[in-house]
């Protein structure tokens, strides 16, 4: 029996689309692939416009649960949400939710460039090469600041999981009630208690900005947010034929 059977032709293509992306990654190069493909700060030397797209259907090299706990939720709740607002609203909502992720790290990333150097954008005070990932800097900078910036700069981020928060939100907004399996949690709790929690989670995390952690909290809000502005303007409501 095909596996992909029972799966919706959306959710089954955009399975098919990452894994194809993760092998073709490990065959011609994690970092290569990342930062051809990854989304760079728009100011930078390796922003391609292509990126604001192919980063959604990237995932890290260095770590096979990314790709596999996104693509698990994506599986879990894509189904129901495909099957509830049908194929072709569900693939407007996940790239529009994976833009919107994108759109709120941009932002953030900007606003993080300009405190440093007073512009969103490289006045050439500063130099950078993507080459050797070096920063020449001014003396009013110090080095603290030109690290950060050298890694806003050269930094890319890549992942489903902005537009999976977007599902999240879209999840519990039209099934609120229904139960879920956390693991190492071993009783099910409904779904308006656990994705409220995960959220104000990230964005302790964003704001935290703990040190080592390369997660892109801002992103996964960023997909909340626009897939809870989605919800809301299209008007989308329960069927509960599909539970």
């Amino acid at each position: 029996m095909n596996p992909l059977a029972n799966i919706p032709p959306v959710v089954k293509n955009l399975l098919i689309i990452n894994v194809i992306f993760y092998i073709a990654m490990m065959m011609f190069g994690g970092q290569f692939m990342t930062t051809l493909l990854g989304v760079h700060y728009f100011d930078s030397p390796d922003f391609r416009i292509w990126q604001v797209v192919t980063y959604m259907f990237m995932h890290s090299y260095q770590s096979l649960f990314h790709i596999m706990f996104n693509m698990f939720a994506l599986y879990s709740f894509g189904t129901t949400l495909e099957y509830t607002m049908g194929s072709k609203r569900f693939l407007n909502f996940y790239l529009l939710t994976g833009l919107g992720a994108l759109a709120l790290q941009m932002i953030v990333q900007a606003f993080e460039v300009y405190g440093i150097t007073g512009s969103i954008v490289n006045d050439g005070s500063y130099i950078i090469d993507s080459a050797k990932r070096t920063i020449s800097y001014p003396e009013n900078m110090d080095q603290e600041q030109a690290s950060k910036l050298l890694g806003i700069y050269l930094s890319s981020m890549v992942g489903a999981s902005g537009a999976v928060f977007g599902l999240l939100i879209a999840f519990v907004m039209l099934f609120p009630n229904v139960e879920l399996m956390i693991m190492f949690i071993p009783v099910p709790i409904k779904a308006k208690y656990i994705v409220p929690t995960y959220i104000l989670l990230e964005l302790f995390l964003g704001v935290k900005q703990i040190e080592g952690d390369s997660i892109a909290h801002y992103a996964h809000l960023g997909g909340a947010l626009f897939g809870f502005i989605l919800v809301k303007l299209w008007g989308l409501r329960r069927n509960d034929r599909f539970l």
